[in-house]
């Protein structure tokens, strides 16, 4: 076997990502693919092998490749780094009924999930996951680590930090040229918010209209 391509994350997340790698990649055979689990406590998964990243490692496969399919961001990054350390090549996922349309720069390491549109004129960091259904329309800009949960809709003229997350069916209100809406960095964004205002680093909010989540 001349080529192991890991789905690293055997989690809901990750059972999601593997058919979209194993249609990627469609030319190899079903054993050329793994999911990689650290917590070593299943052994098979949906019929894929399960195995380390120690045992990946140590796989007599000269060409290895993985995508992280972990919706924690700051594990994300840290195992994105650990890749590097390792000299293991990530792996760009996209699925083949995605929209991307003009002028659309994609950072590596990226998952576009089925159903997803990226119109125009739209840069968007690495690592970043957009699950299904969601959309980025015009004049966005997305930066590393970024985390879409299934069906957010990210209007034109938006600045989304590093490290946010925006829950599912979250709708983020259209910017302007002048006055990007900003999501700051490690933001969240609840299931189901609709922001209408700028969101500071590392705030929570939720509800219609979003507001900073009160803890009791």
């Amino acid at each position: 076997m001349n080529k192991l391509i890991g789905v690293y994350g055997a989690s809901g997340f990750g059972r999601e990502v593997m058919p979209l790698v194993r249609k990627q990649y469609a030319h190899l055979n079903k054993e050329a693919f793994v999911f990689i689990d650290d917590a070593d406590t299943i052994n098979d998964l949906n019929g894929y092998k399960v195995i380390t990243y120690k045992d990946f490692l140590e796989r007599d496969t000269h060409n290895k490749y993985i995508t992280i399919a972990i919706a924690d961001s700051k594990i994300r990054q840290l195992l994105a780094d650990k890749l590097i350390a390792d000299d293991i090549q990530n792996i760009d996922v996209q699925a083949d009924n995605a929209t991307i349309l003009d002028n659309v720069e994609l950072g590596e390491g990226s998952i576009i999930c089925h159903h997803t549109c990226l119109t125009s004129n739209i840069k968007v960091g690495k690592y970043f996951h957009a699950n299904i259904y969601s959309y980025i329309a015009h004049d966005c800009i997305i930066g590393d680590y970024v985390t879409f949960a299934p069906r957010v809709s990210c209007n034109g003229n938006i600045h989304i930090h590093d490290h946010a997350y925006i829950g599912t069916g979250a709708i983020i209100k259209q910017g302007t040229p002048d006055k990007p809406l900003i999501i700051g960095n490690g933001a969240v964004v609840g299931m189901g918010a609709v922001v209408t205002k700028d969101v500071p680093a590392g705030a929570v909010v939720v509800g219609n209209p979003a507001k900073p989540l009160v803890k009791k």
